[in-house]
């Protein structure tokens, strides 16, 4: 049998989040942690808050995913978030904030295994009331860790420094 990387499309999507939540850490590790509460606008989130945001998505979009009985218009986005993210820490210093995001990536990734590729094919109902596959959604949630990505990543270049992406671009 050829070396292949993914053994089925759970094992691939799953190494595509791997890879997006690794950029999100390196932009955490860019930033010295008094600098953890900048926001580039009053009504911006701060970086911190930015990361928080990140990891109660992937909370709740691991938790909902995996549920049996899985349906995103069950409840309301916050009762989501309190479902699924209400374990983490109130207020999680930048140290741990960056711990968090590896140890809670490695704790979903071992769910979505569990559950197994044949669930994540099956259909949820998504927020909009419409329905998708599992595994579409978990496509999405991947998306939305990715924009929060390049919004960490502005916000690096917003404070003088060069983001961690473009850094490992520029080989340095």
């Amino acid at each position: 049998m050829p070396d292949e990387p993914y053994t089925n499309l759970l094992e691939e999507t799953l190494e595509a989040w791997e890879g997006v939540r690794r950029g999100v850490i390196e932009e955490a590790e860019a930033v010295p942690t008094d600098q953890y509460e900048f926001r580039p606008h009053e009504e911006s989130r701060t970086f911190a808050e930015v990361i928080r945001h990140i990891l109660e998505s992937g909370e709740m979009m691991a938790g909902e995913l995996t549920r049996e009985d899985g349906d995103f218009t069950r409840q309301s986005y916050p009762d989501h978030i309190r479902e699924h993210a209400g374990h983490l820490p109130e207020d999680p210093g930048p140290a741990e904030l960056r711990d968090l995001l590896a140890s809670r990536f490695g704790d979903a990734a071992a769910r979505f295994r569990a559950t197994g590729e044949l669930h994540m094919l099956q259909f949820i109902r998504r927020f909009d009331g419409k329905r998708g596959t599992r595994l579409a959604w978990m496509n999405h949630g991947i998306a939305h860790e990715m924009y929060h990505r390049g919004q960490l990543a502005l916000y690096v270049r917003t404070m003088g420094r060069v983001p961690a992406l473009t850094r490992r671009i520029r080989g340095s």
